[in-house]
């Protein structure tokens, strides 16, 4: 064990960190990276200019050290807003400024633009990870405080580092997602076995009536079928639903031909084709054990197809390729009646002022509260079939 102290600097950019020191760090005991923590993908939002500095993201990535060596990464950022972060503080902040505090910037320690669970805290394996991970949460609480800024915020991380990052004085936060877990089901059908009749029939009709009589057919695309004419397709439908859900979509057309060269083996477009040309797609990236659907568009409007799209073909993929899970992004009630479970997200805050601490820790303890509640209350309106009633079909 070395003798030298940790020690920890800042990256402005992604591409100031060798890849393939980045990706040993994210791929710590598991020996693979999931889709969002590769180098190739933090890279390609800095390259296409979708997250940096005009767009309110200035890379502020920690790197702790043991002498020369990299011991941990977290992908770190400093923002002027608290746009595309899924994980709502606009409150906190206002509350704030009125007091006359200034909450902006703020450090933020997440994958831009994707609500997915993961590791923010990238440590490589060896016999000094633990100690390198506790290392790394000190530091990034130190970096806020020296740095001058309101707060730092984990978001999606996983509960082992929250729990960590609560035992250093972070506030705890949850929330709610909706997935599909996959219970050893061989084909969909046997996913629908699974469901009570009714809601069983509800979404054989659904299915049938998004492609039966519209001439709609669904092609799954990926590696060397996501071309620039499919890339082009498909950003039109993102830019549609982008400018309607956010007035200004986050993702430059861009990105999507970078990830496409550096990722599309772990790439699956979903697209619904009518009359020779694309008119609905949702893209997923995919993971060693999930698939992780992300966002979909269309320039087209058929009932159904959007559940058809990002939903049901998402849960078809993952059955037929034994993924354990999907995770269909954030929020969305609507998905319960799909197959789609209700689950607790986790993130931790630093907050630097002891006021502004004290009121949102007071906060979020009421918040937890009503998540655990509303969690057990959302579990019991999924269309499985209870053992108690034991429907016959």
């Amino acid at each position: 064990m070395s003798s030298a102290p940790f020690t920890l600097r800042v990256a402005s950019s992604v591409a100031d960190i060798p890849a393939d020191v980045w990706n040993a760090c994210a791929a710590g005991t598991s020996g693979s990276v999931d889709p969002f923590l590769d180098h190739a993908f933090f890279l390609s939002l800095e390259e296409s200019r979708s997250a940096v500095r005009e767009t309110g993201w200035l890379g502020h990535h920690l790197i702790l050290e043991r002498g020369e060596a990299v011991a941990a990464i977290m992908p770190c950022y400093l923002k002027s807003h608290s746009r595309g972060e899924y994980v709502f503080d606009g409150g906190w902040a206002e509350a704030y400024e009125r007091a006359g505090g200034r909450y902006y910037p703020k450090l933020q320690a997440s994958v831009p633009f994707t609500p997915a669970t993961g590791r923010r805290l990238l440590v490589r394996a060896g016999p000094e990870a633990d100690l390198a991970r506790t290392a790394l949460v000190q530091g990034a609480a130190q970096v806020a405080v020296q740095a001058g800024v309101s707060s730092l915020h984990v978001t999606f991380c996983r509960q082992d580092e929250w729990e960590l990052m609560a035992a250093a004085g972070y506030l705890q936060r949850n929330d709610t997602q909706f997935h599909f877990e996959n219970e050893g089901y061989a084909v969909f059908d046997d996913f629908l076995a699974a469901l009570s009749s009714r809601k069983r029939k509800v979404i054989r009709r659904e299915r049938r009536e998004a492609l039966e009589g519209r001439g709609i057919t669904i092609r799954w695309l990926t590696g060397a079928d996501l071309t620039e004419e499919v890339w082009d397709r498909f950003y039109a439908f993102y830019i549609d639903t982008g400018s309607r859900k956010w007035g200004r979509p986050y993702l430059t057309r861009a990105f999507y031909s970078l990830i496409g060269a550096r990722m599309a083996d772990r790439i699956l477009l979903v697209m619904a084709e009518r009359e020779g040309r694309y008119v609905a797609g949702a893209i997923n990236f995919i993971g060693e054990e999930v698939l992780y659907g992300r966002h979909w568009g269309a320039v087209e409007e058929h009932p159904f197809l959007h559940f058809e799209v990002c939903y049901y073909q998402a849960i078809d993929y993952a059955i037929r390729h034994g993924l354990k899970r999907v995770e269909a992004g954030a929020q969305g009630e609507h998905k319960l009646a799909r197959g789609y479970k209700p689950v607790t997200t986790h993130s931790a805050h630093f907050i630097a002022d002891r006021g502004l601490r004290r009121a949102v820790d007071d906060y979020l303890a009421r918040e937890r509260s009503y998540i655990a509640e509303a969690i057990q209350d959302l579990g019991a309106m999924t269309p499985f079939r209870r053992a108690s009633l034991d429907e016959q079909d």
